[in-house]
């Protein structure tokens, strides 16, 4: 199963035409560009579960926040990973999958949900260079009220989420979610809520 799963993401990676155009309107010094942090807050479960099930995927040490540069190459690596994973994982549920409400893991077998892609799609960027701290796990609700994982991806020119629900990539404050919190730059165990009306500032760059 998982040799036909990784033939499938070869597959995919090989038809993905991504447009290395970078995105439109993204002006530096707008408040819509970074969404504001607040407080500390707790991590989901699925992430401190996932976290006990995989221990080495979070010890992990604080380090200083980065912000990824925006290129045309690094826009192109962007759109060819939130493609290449949304076509290639097929939607299931945990109950469906796991017998259990919520299981944050790979989607090894090719099938997963909003969590486990986002999950992939952070490892697969990780190993092309990305820096973890600019690779955030994100908790939203959709206009339904409904929970859901989106990847934020904090650059140079904004915050841009990775979407399974959506095979563009848009800034955040586009995405039409409302943010409830996600991972910190400075420690993925760590996690922030999201929302305060006081804008947040860029931080140092890479890459």
């Amino acid at each position: 199963m998982q040799s036909t799963f990784r033939k499938t993401l070869l597959a995919v990676s090989v038809a993905a035409v991504a447009m290395a155009v970078l995105p439109a309107g993204t002006i530096a010094g707008s408040e819509l560009l970074y969404i504001s942090t607040g407080d500390s807050t707790r991590p989901p479960i699925g992430w401190v579960e996932f976290c006990a099930d995989l221990p080495k995927e979070c010890d992990t040490r604080p380090s200083a926040p980065r912000d990824v540069v925006l290129s045309a190459r690094t826009w192109k690596e962007l759109l060819r990973i939130n493609k290449l994973v949304n076509e290639a994982i097929k939607p299931m549920t945990d109950l469906e999958h796991y017998g259990v409400v919520e299981k944050w893991a790979y989607p090894e077998d090719g099938y997963g949900d909003c969590e486990d892609y986002v999950l992939l799609k952070r490892r697969m960027l990780v190993q092309l260079g990305w820096p973890r701290e600019a690779l955030l796990i994100t908790v939203v609700r959709e206009n339904t009220g409904d929970g859901h994982a989106v990847l934020t991806v904090k650059t140079n020119r904004g915050e841009f989420i990775l979407d399974n629900q959506n095979e563009a990539i848009v800034l955040w404050s586009e995405s039409g979610y409302q943010f409830v919190k996600r991972q910190s730059q400075a420690d993925p165990n760590a996690w922030v809520a999201l929302g305060d009306p006081r804008p947040a500032p860029a931080t140092a760059t890479s890459r």
